[in-house]
């Protein structure tokens, strides 16, 4: 068996789920709308500079996420992926997934994003296996505002892959063959820890230094 990875955002997805789904929140009314975009524009900006304190962020994005029960939370992700997620699901990104899935790999989604945006994402790809950031959540199954375990961003993602593939009794170096695709230079680590990166819709900075590595460029979204 082989196996597969994919960040999500800009890789699978032609947008940030969850600078998009900050966004879908602000239209709906369910945040005070300038003082939501504005720090959720911040964080993003910051994101797309790789400066990002992930801690701070997940404390924003739990903390905004605390403050409705599940039920509402999910009435509202199921409205986000009607307007907002399936209209961005472009077919070469399916046929990606489907291929490393129909080829047997273990196939494997890894992003910075929280569980609850991601994985209903991730089952529209038809992805089983998610390693998101994880919400605390409190006996009623409410968002308690506090996160668990090492932020998925940056060498962190590495630390959460080796722990999930610990927990399975596998390890990333028994792989005969792994393959990692992402857009942004904040995934550098993994890339390089991977036997296949493969930058994918690349920003300028990973672009550069997947040139002077040698590694593939993908791009998915030329339409």
């Amino acid at each position: 068996m082989n196996l597969t990875l994919f960040d999500l955002d800009h890789t699978l997805l032609p947008l940030d789920s969850d600078y998009e789904w900050g966004q879908f929140m602000c239209r709906v009314g369910a945040v005070d709308a300038v003082e939501f975009a504005r720090r959720n524009a911040e964080f993003y900006e910051q994101y797309q500079a790789g400066t990002l304190d992930p801690v701070a962020y997940l404390e924003f994005a739990f903390g905004n996420l605390a403050r409705f029960p599940r039920a509402k939370l999910d009435s509202l992700h199921r409205q986000f992926m009607e307007e907002v997620i399936r209209p961005a699901l472009r077919p070469a990104a399916l046929d990606l997934v489907r291929r490393h899935r129909d080829a047997g790999d273990l196939v494997l989604i890894i992003t910075a994003t929280n569980r609850f945006v991601t994985a209903p994402i991730a089952q529209a790809f038809g992805v089983e296996h998610l390693i998101a950031a994880e919400p605390v959540l409190d006996d009623s199954g409410d968002i308690t505002g506090a996160f668990r375990g090492t932020p998925p961003y940056g060498p962190g993602k590495v630390v959460n892959l080796r722990h999930w593939l610990n927990a399975r009794g596998q390890t990333l170096e028994g792989f005969a063959t792994s393959t990692f695709y992402s857009d942004s230079q904040n995934d550098i680590p993994l890339l390089s820890a991977v036997t296949h990166p493969v930058a994918t819709n690349p920003n300028a900075r990973l672009s550069a230094h997947a040139k002077a590595q040698g590694w593939p460029i993908l791009n998915l979204f030329n339409d």
